[in-house]
């Protein structure tokens, strides 16, 4: 991915994404799982990409079914794509059916109630978009308990309602040896023989790595798209789709038996010469993170000393000459060789969280796809 060379220079702090990375990890993805059907997540604006241009890049690629998890997202998401599947993962909010059907979104149906008021909404109307059955298979959130399926089953208008798919979420998926997740498998199968025959749907972004017993009919990554690792402690097979860089304000020295930043938490051993970037906890760069890990400059790994705070990072950049950390200087602070993921584990986090929390105050660039 290139720099940034161009990007207006009253920005501090720039996030490239790479649209073409994220259609290859979708491509990928379902190729791991056998040419099985493959949908995409993009709830929380694209686990903070860009719920719009991702999806577009994935339209415009094949894909054909999009998550979300709140009614908002979808009719965003609607406003931008005409023709997609969109489904809505939290659900259709007492009376929101006829907005459902005028914006032909499908409704992920977690419980009774909200099943016997899609089905009374449904029962006769050609309009009326597919819906999709959750079933709670162990992760006790959302979905219905399977012992309540028969009730559903026995609700009036459910043989003729258009159903997309029966789905459930693994709890465990990203510990392939974990019990749980054979223990759901099981379950969902008992679960669909009750039923019609229904399409199924049961593996996310870390499912699919589980084999062939978990695709099923359809599988919907969701943070793997975003080159979030699938299998921890395993080699990524992923793509990372973004960059994020951010200018040197100010370099200064700072002589042995100094302190940098709040709490003066980083006393310093030597004379050196300390970095600040305009980038911190408000744009999603946790303060967890203090004095953990390195960033890059010109290619060199330069530690994070200090504690992050709201706007400001401090990095150890006396091991460069003075002429590579000038002002204006570019630091890599994700990217390929310093991930979400590895941002993560020095926050004592996830990716998804590294992700999702990338703040508003970025000049963000979209290269490849549709942008």
């Amino acid at each position: 991915m290139p720099a940034i060379d161009a990007a207006p220079a009253t920005d501090a702090a720039f996030l490239t994404i790479d649209l073409d990375a994220v259609v290859e990890n979708w491509r990928r993805l379902g190729a791991a799982a056998g040419g099985t059907a493959i949908a995409a997540v993009v709830k929380a604006d694209g686990y903070g990409l860009g719920a719009i241009p991702v999806a577009r890049a994935l339209a415009a690629a094949g894909c054909r079914c999009f998550f979300v998890a709140h009614v908002e997202e979808a009719l965003a998401l609607r406003a931008a794509l005409a023709a997609p599947e969109i489904a809505v993962l939290n659900g259709c909010p007492d009376g929101a059916a006829a907005l459902f059907a005028e914006e032909r979104l499908s409704p992920v149906l977690n419980d009774l109630g909200r099943l016997a008021a899609w089905l009374g909404f449904a029962a006769g109307r050609a309009d009326a978009p597919p819906a999709i059955l959750h079933v709670d298979t162990g992760m006790n959130r959302l979905g219905l308990p399977p012992e309540e399926v028969g009730a559903a089953r026995a609700l009036a208008g459910f043989a003729a309602c258009r159903w997309r798919n029966l789905m459930s979420h693994l709890a465990c998926a990203d510990e392939p040896d974990h019990p749980l997740n054979e223990t759901q498998r099981r379950r969902f199968e008992r679960v669909r023989g009750q039923l019609p025959p229904l399409p199924a749907s049961l593996a996310a972004s870390s499912g699919i790595f589980l084999g062939r017993p978990y695709w099923f009919d359809e599988v919907r990554p969701g943070a793997a798209l975003y080159g979030i690792a699938p299998q921890p402690g395993q080699p990524n097979p992923l793509a990372q789709p973004l960059r994020l860089q951010a200018k040197i304000l100010q370099v200064r020295r700072v002589d042995r038996g100094g302190s940098v930043g709040y709490g003066a938490a980083h006393k310093l051993a030597g004379s050196t010469k300390i970095a600040t970037i305009a980038i911190g906890y408000a744009d999603g760069y946790l303060r967890a993170a203090s004095a953990r890990g390195a960033l890059r400059v010109a290619g060199v790994a330069v530690p994070v000393v200090g504690r992050v705070s709201m706007d400001l990072i401090t990095l150890d950049v006396g091991a460069l000459p003075d002429a590579a950390v000038a002002p204006g200087a570019l630091v890599d602070v994700l990217g390929p060789q310093r991930t979400p993921d590895d941002l993560a584990h020095d926050a004592g986090t996830i990716g998804y969280e590294i992700l999702t929390s990338l703040g508003a105050r970025y000049h963000r660039r979209y290269i490849g796809g549709t942008a």
